[in-house]
């Protein structure tokens, strides 16, 4: 007899697996526009380091959240682009989280000795967040406009160092 986890884990790679073979055969270097912006669902996870990071708190300024797993190949190739487009947001007025689906810090810390990153990587270890955005396989990201909106996003990998997807996520930024 399988064991819930080994049946949940099975679930889990039939429902994600077979959208992410699609979307990672058909990526581009686009953000895809949502009209019209619907509210983005807020969230309170844990971070690596124990801290409650929630999306609420980075109200006025765009933010990239990503959902990714450590088993996920196109969200390997795209986390070191990530992290360049993070030297370059983050004196920007551009905030980026990246939120782990259903895995824990045992997991994710050995990932990130190959794949080093310094923006907060946040752990949705049962799954509640993923199921509250339009997540159809993984990695996708969505870009929040200041004002909590989602505006565009992007479902497989990108390279989010490419200078058109950086001026796209820029231009949301509030006026002075």
């Amino acid at each position: 007899m399988q064991s819930l986890l080994t049946r949940c884990t099975s679930l889990f790679a039939a429902v994600w697996l077979v959208p992410l073979l699609v979307v990672a055969a058909t990526t581009q270097q686009t953000l895809t526009p949502v009209e019209p912006r619907p509210e983005a669902p807020d969230f309170a996870l844990v971070d690596m380091d124990g801290a409650t990071r929630r999306l609420s708190e980075l109200r006025g300024r765009p933010v990239i959240v990503n959902f990714w797993a450590t088993w996920c190949p196109p969200c390997r190739d795209e986390m070191p682009s990530m992290q360049r487009a993070w030297l370059q947001f983050r004196g920007q007025g551009v905030a980026m989280v990246a939120i782990n689906v259903g895995e824990d810090e045992e997991v994710i810390f050995p990932f990130t000795a190959n794949y080093p990153v310094e923006f907060p990587l946040l752990l949705d270890h049962d799954g509640t967040v993923v199921g509250q955005w339009p997540v159809r396989g993984l990695p996708s990201t969505f870009i929040v406009d200041p004002e909590g909106r989602v505006a565009y996003q992007a479902i497989g990998g990108r390279e989010w160092d490419d200078p058109e997807l950086m001026r796209q996520v820029l231009a949301l930024r509030k006026p002075k």
